[in-house]
């Protein structure tokens, strides 16, 4: 593969060098904050030669390159220069929900590396002292212990610098204002009790706290803006930072400090109080949702909580623990698969993926292999839940940040617990034997779900029918649809309709079974048994109802043709929301699904065609 090309690609299809204000990347995504995310073209990125996949989340276009995506982030970079530094345009309006968003992973992602292989690295110094191996008296194991400690310990001072980044103010400024906090002349004065312009400093240890140095750098950064603004240009030099300093310093030991801690110890308190009362269950049903949270990046707002429960209790007892029983599951529904395929190219990335899960990377599997295939991610959910399950009974804690996997399990060493080792390494095997085994027994090849064999467990068609357009429009591929869930396939097959009006019809004869409280979404069961899915427009759930009225009730039998909701795209336009309109078959491994997509504005004509399988 020529990185380089690949590299020009990439930055052509999320809309060129001048629509990017800035790129970041985790273990296997380049993350682009876009000035307008309408000019990135998914399905074309998703056809560069080194690209897994593409979606637009968490406020950011993340191009899935796998494992070699460090490779790839310098290609990008190369070609970029210094100028994602220097694109400053804005483009259309984010919701402050992506913004927030954008914000947390950009502080929090870059904050990975540096924690995991300092919190390894004590990880297996506690190991070699549990075999004997080394003394965890002696001054070698003690200094290394420090130096693993380290990134934890200065943590304000990390966060200090990815916040100053990704606000774009001066860095080191930032960071000689955070670092005022863990001053050992400071730390002692205020154990002994101080005060500031005459009112109390509270007595905060800020080491290895997180909140109260995105506080203050939040706050210096207003501060440097404004005197950056007024100041003198000969002066500017010094008086910019001299006064933001002098400001921001004792306003952040004042209240922004506290405020952070506080914030920061109930954000741990919240989760830990959901964790203790959901108990293991709550590791089953994670272990079980993180396929479709990795997918999404919407597992990227959980580092926030981590980070913050190691600063606090030094160790995670949730979100690791059904990372590990997520991780092994879709290495070892990929393994089944690689024996069970005869199509020698999934084979050949089930094989690569099943790897790459096994060590604890596994976007590789999700887009290469569980996201195409609905057996695959049966397989990795069942996994994933048993073995989370397991975990979560006997009470798993890891001991730092970074994805659970084989090489990876020392992570779950404590000293002063050695099962926790041992419970770590059990649910490895549940997790993985429970997936692999899913995988063999459920898997099935192309052929042997399409053709008659003489084994018998082949499939005929025994009924079909077509379904009508469920709203007049424009139809259109899922695959057009500009949210991941629906345009990978996650939720079934089917199409979606750019709406000329607001009528939805029953495409066929059956009953309905669900009607969201919010009306933007129905089901409905054909009367042949497909399970269809309405889904009108794109986070409409947040207009809580307004501008839908509901026909139908929950267990009304309607015809094909009648009318089943009414909803008014022109206002739904206005309040700024996609109008789109998508019918998904959801119970599709029943089915054969063939849609038209022609493209053509149709109104209550056949787009779709369903075949039933049966035995």
């Amino acid at each position: 593969m020529d990185f380089n090309d690949s590299a020009q690609a990439i930055i052509l299809n999320v809309g060129g060098e001048k629509n990017i204000n800035s790129l970041i990347h985790c273990s296997t995504r380049l993350r682009f904050t876009l000035n307008d995310f309408a000019k990135a073209d998914l399905e074309k990125l998703k056809t560069v030669d080194g690209v897994l996949g593409a979606v637009i989340a968490g406020g950011q276009c993340q191009v899935i390159i796998g494992n070699d995506v460090v490779e790839m982030f310098d290609a990008v970079q190369a070609l970029l220069g210094n100028s994602t530094q220097q694109n400053t345009a804005r483009g259309p309006k984010q919701s402050w929900g992506k913004v927030v968003l954008d914000f947390i992973i950009g502080v929090f992602q870059p904050l990975v590396p540096a924690i995991a292989g300092g919190g390894i690295l004590k990880a297996v110094l506690m190991l070699l002292a549990m075999f004997g191996w080394i003394s965890d008296k002696s001054q070698t194991y003690q200094i290394l212990n420090l130096v693993g400690g380290a990134p934890l310990y200065l943590l304000p001072i990390l966060v200090a610098i990815t916040t100053a980044q990704k606000l774009k103010v001066n860095p080191l400024v930032a960071v000689s204002t955070v670092g005022v906090l863990i001053l050992p002349d400071l730390v002692a004065m205020l154990t002994k009790g101080t005060t500031l312009f005459g009112l109390h400093v509270t007595n905060v240890t800020y080491s290895s706290q997180v909140f109260p140095a995105i506080l203050c750098v939040l706050f210096y950064a207003l501060m440097e803006r404004f005197f950056t603004k007024y100041s003198p240009k000969p002066i500017r030099i010094f008086f910019v930072p001299m006064m933001s300093m002098l400001i921001t310093a004792p306003i952040t030991l004042l209240f922004l400090g506290p405020l952070g801690y506080v914030v920061g110890e109930g954000f741990v308190s919240v989760i830990l109080f959901l964790n203790t009362h959901l108990g293991w269950v709550a590791t089953a049903l994670l272990a079980g949702v993180l396929p479709f949270m990795v997918a999404t990046g919407m597992h990227k707002p959980m580092i926030p909580y981590v980070v913050s429960t190691f600063s606090t209790v030094g160790k995670e007892s949730l979100y690791l623990p059904a990372s590990l029983a997520h991780n092994i599951s879709e290495s070892g529904t990929c393994f089944a698969i690689t024996l069970r395929t005869k199509d020698t190219k999934l084979r050949a990335v089930a094989l690569s993926a099943g790897i790459s899960a096994l060590f604890g990377i596994t976007e590789p599997a999700l887009y290469g292999v569980t996201l195409q295939h609905k057996r695959a991610l049966i397989s990795v959910i069942t996994g994933g839940v048993i073995g989370g399950a397991y975990v979560g009974i006997a009470g798993l804690s890891g001991f730092t940040i970074v994805g659970p996997g084989l090489a990876s399990l020392p992570m779950f060493v404590d000293k002063s617990n050695p099962a926790n080792l041992i419970h770590a390494l059990i649910g490895f095997g549940i997790s993985f034997v429970v997936s692999f085994v899913i995988g063999l027994i459920i898997w099935k090849n192309d052929e042997e779900i399409s053709s008659a064999s003489d084994t018998g467990e082949a499939t005929t068609t025994v009924v079909a029918e077509d379904l009508m357009a469920p709203v007049a429009g424009k139809i259109l591929s899922l695959a057009d649809v500009p949210d991941d869930v629906f345009s990978q396939g996650l939720i079934g097959q089917g199409i979606a309709v750019e709406p000329s009006e607001g009528s939805l019809i029953a495409p066929t004869d059956g009953t309905i079974e669900m009607v969201y409280e919010t009306k933007h979404a129905l089901g409905m069961r054909t009367d042949n048994g497909a399970e269809l899915l309405f889904h009108i427009g794109l986070d409409t759930v947040q207009l809580n109802g307004k501008y839908f009225e509901s026909h139908v009730q929950v267990g009304q039998h309607v015809q094909a043709g009648e009318l089943l909701e009414t909803f008014d795209v022109a206002k739904i336009k206005a309040a700024g929301y996609n109008p789109i309109t998508m019918m998904v078959v959801t119970n599709q491994d029943s089915y054969t699904v063939a849609v038209d997509e022609s493209n053509e504005t149709l109104d209550n004509q056949s787009v779709m065609n369903i075949a039933k399988l049966g035995v």
